[in-house]
Parts: structure tokens; sequence; C-alpha cells
């Protein structure tokens, strides 16, 4: 395929491969690959994220469950053993 360009972006993509210290060629191809093909095989364009976390970076965070509940909700604890007193009660109670 050949791809004729203006010289506007002709322009454009020599000054900012010179810039990356790359051919124009190299930062078309890997101008296009971002676009095209990284969204279809990754399913969801990332907005310029490398990363799972640099995608969820806004969304993500730690909070302190003292921030909610007095000397904190401790919900780590004893995790096995609360899960399987809570299977014992749903069983009680008929919903298993």
């Amino acid at each position: 395929m050949t791809i004729t360009l203006t010289p506007d972006i002709e322009n454009a993509l020599v000054d900012q491969a010179s810039k990356q210290g790359t051919t124009p060629e190299q930062l078309a191809l890997e101008s296009l690959r971002e676009r095209f093909v990284a969204s279809v095989e990754e399913g969801a364009p990332t907005d310029g994220a490398e990363t799972l976390a640099d995608y969820l970076a806004d969304h993500i965070g730690v909070i302190h469950s003292s921030e909610h509940v007095p000397g904190g909700a401790r919900m780590s604890e004893d995790t096995g053993k609360k899960f399987a007193e809570g299977m014992v009660e749903k069983r009680r109670r008929g919903k298993l």
C-alpha cells in the first residue's frame, strides 16, 4: 500500500521523527499501529495509557476503613473463617 501525504502532514511527521530520533516511516507505522491495531487487539482504546494501572489510575485508590468504621473494619482478618460461618448461616436459613 502506498499513502500519499499532504505537505503539512509530511513536514509534521519529519519534524516529530527527528525530535524522537526515529525515521518518518517508523513513526508513521507506530502511529498507525497504535491507532488501528492496538485498540482492535486489546478490545478498548487506552487513551494514551501504557499499562492497565495507568488506564485505571483515576479510578482506583486506597481508603482506610477507619475513615468509615471506628477502629477499622478489619475485613482482611479471618476471611476463611468468616466465609465458612456465612455459608453455615445460609445453609441454616435454607438459602443454599
